[in-house]
């Protein structure tokens, strides 16, 4: 049922950012209303006992606002492939409280997966001083230099935002239908290269017996919908294994291309999340992407960003092409760890 799909198609997820940059279909602001049940659904899970990750649906139990949750869902799954849920008051919860609530809103849309093989289910997005490029073990999220358009290994990726950057550190999302659809109008011959296998490496977290690498096409077609999965990143360090073939002239020339459509202001769509902000992208249509910034000094300002990686019912069916892949979040979730929000322990809680 997997194929290739060479001719552009014709889909809301396809947008272009200049045509949605003004708008507000992207943008759902929350009503007094919403955060009274969200406080109560705060009140509920506290008074339960219960923890992260052992936290469902029915432990953060919403009324109007659910059913229009699921309307959000909708949009995010099938629609423009991103939502941006803006109003939640951060400076009325503790960190661990939104934390809490950010699981339970992420608990309505799906089940959270690992995000390391740590076991992390809920990430930190936060400067490490690490350096992804120098380092096969690091993450982009553990940096705060720019980050190259990609996408997760989930079906719906989350951020919400605790703290903002002294400087930068814009969100930065196109949409892979619309670099597609570019590329089959002006060059079809690399729609056909990026729907061919590339090698990505797992950077270090391989299970025993297990390559270091995982195969998958950037562009997939799967019973009509699209599936994307690209990390230029781990392409290219998988270079570091004799055994894995290497980049012809015609690969690096399509992955040039995909980065080139992601960074046109004319295809990106840029947003600066604020306190209390809820990002939620679709894994499979939208690129991600961060400009690089400059932190506070003081370590309760630096930038301080919630992950979940989510999986939901309206993907149980995905292309083999991404089953090695996403058994390693089968695997790393069946020891998953709680967070821990004390800065100090963090280097501990995110390294590889």
């Amino acid at each position: 049922m997997d194929g290739m799909q060479i001719e552009p198609v014709v889909t809301r997820a396809g947008w272009r950012g200049q045509d949605i940059q003004k708008g507000d279909e992207w943008l759902y602001r929350l009503s007094a209303e919403e955060l009274g049940e969200i406080d109560a659904a705060l009140v509920h899970l506290k008074a339960t006992g219960r923890q992260i990750p052992d936290i469902a649906r029915e432990h953060f139990p919403l009324k109007r606002f659910a059913r229009t949750l699921r309307l959000l869902q909708t949009e995010i799954e099938s629609g423009l492939g991103i939502m941006l849920i803006r109003g939640l008051p951060r400076d009325r919860y503790t960190v661990e409280e939104i934390g809490l609530i950010y699981w339970g809103i992420g608990a309505h849309f799906g089940r959270a997966v690992a995000q390391n093989a740590q076991g992390d289910v809920l990430g930190h997005v936060r400067d490490m001083g690490r350096d992804q490029y120098k380092d096969v073990h690091a993450r982009g999220y553990q940096t705060a230099n720019r980050l190259p358009f990609h996408n997760d290994s989930c079906d719906i990726v989350g951020l919400c935002c605790l703290e903002t950057a002294k400087d930068g550190g814009l969100s930065a999302v196109a949409s892979s239908v619309a670099v597609h659809n570019e590329l089959a109008t002006t060059r079809p011959d690399l729609v056909k290269v990026l729907s061919e296998p590339f090698y990505a490496d797992r950077r270090g977290e391989e299970s025993p017996g297990q390559k270091p690498y995982y195969v998958t096409p950037t562009f997939i077609w799967h019973r009509g919908r699209m599936f994307n999965r690209y990390n230029r990143t781990f392409i290219n360090s998988a270079q570091r294994f004799n055994e894995v073939p290497r980049l012809t002239p015609l690969q690096v020339e399509a992955l040039d291309a995909v980065d080139r459509l992601c960074n046109d202001p004319a295809l990106r769509l840029d947003m600066k999340l604020e306190r209390g902000d809820m990002q939620f992208v679709n894994n499979y249509v939208v690129l991600h992407s961060r400009t690089a910034y400059e932190d506070h000094a003081e370590e309760a300002r630096k930038r301080h960003l919630l992950r979940l990686w989510l999986r939901t019912p309206s993907f149980v069916d995905y292309p083999d092409a991404l089953r090695d892949r996403y058994e390693d979040m089968d695997k790393w979730r069946s020891s998953p760890r709680p967070p821990s929000y004390h800065f100090v322990e963090m280097s501990e809680v995110t390294t590889h």
